[in-house]
């Protein structure tokens, strides 16, 4: 498929050296077809629970053969040493990784982080050329009000040439105006026509998402009509689960099927990124790297072969490369908990309890009477459930408070993987079994874990706390078994772990928890479990 000629015709691809020297047409009709490889134009590779390495070797199954990545997870827990690790193990396979420089590491300051990068390590870090932009700029409000940090990594990504992501929810207007002028060039947090149109229209690139956090590609997909110049595919958040099933080829095929031009689809999750990014990754034109799959249709997109600067590196379904061994690294200071510390002294009057929605970011609050008990404690009837953070970097005590939405009718479960900082967050039933939860992550360094009644069972992440050196389907396997064992529990959310891993998320409304207490995301400031 040529997507420059917008033409299909039969033709055979001639390489050397890594290089396609030539594309020559025949007359014998082929059964399958051959088109250039997909890109992921924004991804955190730590949402997947694996390493690059890992990740390549099921990504180009579905016929990836590059991807853009923040590694700000990994960032905020390791700092610079962690984008190094992330550089060196994508080194090692054939899959084209683009990293960029973490622009908000830590999210807040109103949390707890593993490390902070500040303005000198960026400018270090957009000077390596292994590194292709800044990453997502999330602290719109810094770069609209000139914060002295945030202009200095916006500086420095002009400076040494390199592009700047975005990431705007919402944003509108005269602050939208000023955001896009500091040169900052795409969005992915759009979730309607009107709001991408209003950024298209100053200049910006529109990244659309559909990943496991989030999706916006119902919302979004009408500007394959109006826009398709303008917009490249990306998932965000890749949970293990949805990576063993497709990538951006599952978004690909539906978009074709419900009737899109294959052309503009296909341009948008190969061409235009890769035009923006500058990748050296192969369009199926002489003179290119050979980057191109093989698909048996144009519907299902199933991918045949997958091939890479001219060599076959997933054939007949198998990978025909290894991710090879690591070196793990972590940071993980926290001694154990005990049930004393989860104990909640009731003060008469009334309470703040957070209200979690199924498959989404954010949350709101009610509140409830506190009640005559001496204590406050999880009540399965009315769905109110203790939920508590502790802090993984420091021997500090957590912080507790309540949260409804989640429906656990007995049991606990725990993770390390808690966006941005990636501190332990845990919810439950009673103090026993939340604390048993925690302390299992805490004797792995790094996981997910679920406790109930006398059994327990935990998904070990030795890489930083949030990732496994395991294959993806290991790690899907285990993930999505842990998770159904907490749906058997009484929880009545899709994804559990998911959810609860962005109940920490300090920059996303309404009220979010950290380790250091309740946090009110509306007035961007830390507020009390009890109403005065």
């Amino acid at each position: 498929m040529d997507i420059h000629s917008r033409a299909i015709y039969s033709g055979s691809v001639i390489i050397s050296d890594g290089k396609i020297k030539a594309i020559e047409k025949c007359e014998t009709e082929s059964k399958d077809y051959i088109l250039p490889g997909f890109v992921d134009a924004h991804v955190h590779i730590e949402s997947s629970m694996v390493t690059p390495s890992q990740f390549a070797v099921t990504a180009v199954r579905h016929g990836t053969v590059a991807v853009v990545s923040d590694p700000h997870e990994i960032a905020n827990v390791l700092g610079v040493p962690g984008v190094e690790f992330m550089l060196n193990d994508a080194g090692r396979v054939p899959l084209t990784f683009l990293f960029g420089a973490p622009s908000c590491v830590p999210a807040t300051t109103f949390e707890t982080s593993g490390a902070s990068i500040n303005a000198v390590e960026t400018e270090k870090l957009l000077n390596n050329p292994q590194i292709g932009y800044l990453a997502e700029m999330m602290n719109f409000p810094g770069v609209i009000f000139g914060d002295s940090e945030v202009t200095a990594k916006v500086d420095a990504a002009r400076k040494a040439g390199k592009l700047i992501d975005g990431h705007a929810p919402g944003l509108s207007g005269k602050d939208l105006e000023k955001y896009v002028s500091a040169g900052i060039t795409t969005d992915h947090e759009c979730s309607s026509i009107n709001e991408a149109e209003e950024k298209i229209n100053l200049g910006m690139k529109i990244l659309i998402r559909e990943g496991s956090a989030a999706k916006n590609l119902n919302a979004l997909k009408p500007l394959f009509v109006s826009h398709p110049d303008n917009i490249m595919l990306c998932s965000d958040d890749l949970h293990p689960e949805m990576l063993q099933k497709g990538h951006i080829n599952v978004v690909v095929s539906r978009l074709i099927n419900e009737g899109y031009d294959i052309f503009e689809v296909l341009r948008s999750a190969s061409l235009n990124p890769c035009i923006h990014y500058k990748l050296k990754t192969g369009l199926l034109r002489p003179g290119d790297n050979a980057d191109f799959i093989v698909i048996k249709d144009l519907t299902t997109m199933k991918v045949i072969q997958t091939w890479l600067n001219g060599i076959c590196v997933f054939d007949d379904n198998k990978v025909l490369f290894n991710a090879g061994k690591i070196d793990l690294l972590n940071r993980f200071n926290a001694s154990r908990v005990n049930e004393k510390e989860l104990k909640v002294k009731n003060i008469p009057g009334s309470y703040r309890i957070i209200k979690a929605f199924n498959g989404e970011l954010f949350t709101d609050s009610f509140t409830a009477d506190t009640g005559e008990n001496e204590y406050l404690e999880s009540n399965t009837a009315t769905d109110i459930l203790k939920i508590v953070v502790k802090d993984r970097y420091n021997d500090a005590p957590p912080a507790v408070a309540f949260i409804n939405g989640f429906g656990l009718k007995k049991g606990a479960f725990a993770t390390s993987v808690a966006h941005d900082s990636h501190n332990i967050i845990a919810v439950g039933t009673n103090d026993k079994q939340i604390s048993e939860a925690i302390n299992m992550v805490i004797d792995r360094k790094g996981g997910m874990a679920v406790v109930y009644g006398d059994k327990e069972r935990i998904l070990a992440l030795p890489v930083a706390g949030i990732m496994s050196d395991k294959p993806v389907e290991t790690v899907a396997k285990e993930y999505e078994e842990l998770s159904e064992l907490v749906k058997g529990l009484g929880c009545i959310l899709d994804a559990p772990f998911m959810t609860l891993s962005f109940m920490a998320l300090l920059v996303i409304p309404k009220l979010k928890i950290g380790d250091r207490g309740l946090f009110d995301v509306s007035a961007f400031s830390p507020t009390t479990l009890f109403i005065d």
